[in-house]
């Protein structure tokens, strides 16, 4: 389109309705077109997600296992997966909103707009039609009554010529065509003040109005092209704004490789299943010539077998069935380890099941003040079911510290029992008193279960959410429950929810 438009036929106009419907048409093509970009990126991601939790890592014994480096690191890589598939989450989320739900408002102005100048322009050619006909009816008109004019002037000259005309009749002729002629005058008069205005709608119409309207469609057309080259730039700019993250997760599953010891694994897993029997003396030799009977000391009861029962004890599978509750199959550094791996899982549940109840019991104190938000006696059961749940796990771990100091023995039972099972509730001395003081525990104050460090900058900017920066030190109020989300406590005293793909876990 020209801005200094001289002449435009109806060709010309239909030429510019094609070009600006085919833009817009260019518009709504793009939108799709990023759409199913977006649900590519959705089913890539979720299926991503299915992937890691496979093969994530449940359970005790899968917990034991990843005590070993090269176990570890493939939880890391899966961990490290799960935070890559959210970017892809993130860049189809920010694709939708800043590129299909944006443009696809603009495209609904735009559509209206070019309507609306379409219609103007529509509207100004019929106008320019209208004053023609109008011109065309008086210059037909002018035409016949000039006709008409001319043959009265002539019969008014014949009569007046004629001999046998009267008077009378030669003044007549003479009247009618004067009376002719002035109504020819008329029309004349009529036939150029419309011509005169006609010239000058025609003059406003191609060199003022349309000019005008076409460069209101030129311009719509511009801000479309425009609009539709940033959207070209946001579909790179959105990927490329979490690049960054996506190469500290593929830094992060790289760095998992790396950090795998061999020697380490092989040290650990000779440290966990040592038996901790002695080795078996020398054979002592028989002298049968002199008839000494056979000796019956430990050294030479059937070595075979021994070694055999040490081999079978060190390798004995985990799911051998009729193990004894307390361990007692194994062999003594086996049984020690077991058990105190077993006082461990026991102490983080009663941790868990203490910190259910005192948030319980919060919420019933809140319920009480408020009533609106909840009814109190409906938390009851939970609370009940809570109390006999830390009950039993006391119980438990009561029976396996008791079982635990019969396997170290003496001395050395309080010491280790006392720096293992500390957050415990009790000790091996006093096992009644776990139950006597279980109501004595609950305080208003919480205190952190944990340290990390922020990979990434976070913006907090709905509801309970906190701002954090990279690199910063949070502690960690309440783990994550499966949401994605974990409650940190800022050195500012600031505490709030953030995702916790965005920190580290400091040991």
């Amino acid at each position: 389109m020209c801005r200094s438009v001289l002449f435009l036929s109806q060709d010309q106009n239909d030429v510019i309705d094609k070009h600006t419907q085919s833009g817009l048409d260019l518009v709504e093509r793009y939108i799709k077109f990023v759409k199913e970009r977006t649900e590519i990126e959705q089913s890539y991601a979720k299926q991503l997600r299915s992937l890691t939790k496979k093969y994530a890592k449940r359970g005790s014994k899968e917990e034991q296992e990843c005590r070993f480096s090269n176990h570890a690191s493939f939880q890391d890589i899966l961990n490290e997966l799960n935070d890559y598939a959210g970017q892809r989450e993130l860049i189809a989320e920010n694709m939708m909103t800043g590129i299909c739900v944006e443009l696809t408002k603009f495209l609904q102005d735009l559509k209206q707009e070019r309507k609306t100048h379409l219609s103007d322009a529509k509207k100004a050619q019929q106008n320019l039609e209208s004053s023609f006909k109008h011109l065309e009816s008086t210059k037909k008109r002018f035409a016949k009554e000039w006709a008409e004019a001319e043959k009265a002037t002539q019969q008014a000259e014949k009569t007046e010529s004629d001999l046998n005309a009267t008077k009378l009749d030669v003044e007549k002729a003479k009247q009618h065509a004067h009376a002719r002629t002035h109504t020819a005058e008329e029309c004349r008069n009529d036939y150029a003040a419309l011509l005169q205005k006609y010239n000058k709608e025609q003059n406003f119409h191609y060199y003022t109005e349309i000019p005008q309207i076409f460069n209101k469609l030129q311009d719509m057309d511009e801000r479309r092209i425009r609009r539709l080259a940033e959207g070209y730039c946001q579909f790179s700019d959105i990927e490329k704004n979490v690049l960054p993250i996506i190469s500290k997760c593929l830094e992060g599953i790289s760095a998992a490789g790396g950090k795998i010891n061999e020697k380490q694994d092989s040290l650990l897993l000779i440290e966990q299943h040592k038996s901790g029997f002695e080795r078996p003396g020398d054979v002592e030799f028989e002298d049968y010539t002199q008839g000494i009977k056979p000796a019956t000391s430990e050294s030479s009861l059937n070595p075979p077998k021994l070694l055999q029962y040490k081999l079978h004890q060190t390798f004995r599978l985990k799911t051998e069935p009729h193990a004894a509750e307390d361990f007692s199959h194994l062999p003594p550094e086996q049984r020690k380890k077991r058990l105190q791996a077993k006082i461990d899982d026991i102490t983080k549940e009663l941790q868990k099941a203490q910190d259910q109840s005192e948030a319980l019991e919060k919420m019933k104190g809140v319920y009480e003040q408020n009533p609106q938000m909840g009814d109190p006696s409906s938390l009851e059961p939970q609370i009940t079911e809570t109390t006999q749940n830390i009950g039993r796990l006391r119980g438990e771990l009561a029976k396996y510290e008791t079982w635990l100091s019969e396997a170290v023995g003496g001395e050395e039972t309080a010491n280790t029992i006392n720096n293992n099972t500390q957050h415990g509730g009790g000790t091996v001395e006093q096992p009644l008193n776990i139950y006597t003081e279980f109501d004595d525990e609950f305080d208003d104050i919480e205190n952190p279960i944990g340290q990390c460090t922020a990979l990434y900058t976070f913006e907090g900017n709905s509801e309970g959410t906190i701002s954090i920066t990279e690199g910063e030190q949070l502690s960690v109020m309440e783990e994550d429950k499966g949401d994605g989300w974990m409650r940190v406590l800022k050195a500012s005293g600031e505490e709030g929810y953030i995702p916790s793909s965005y920190v580290k876990l400091v040991s």
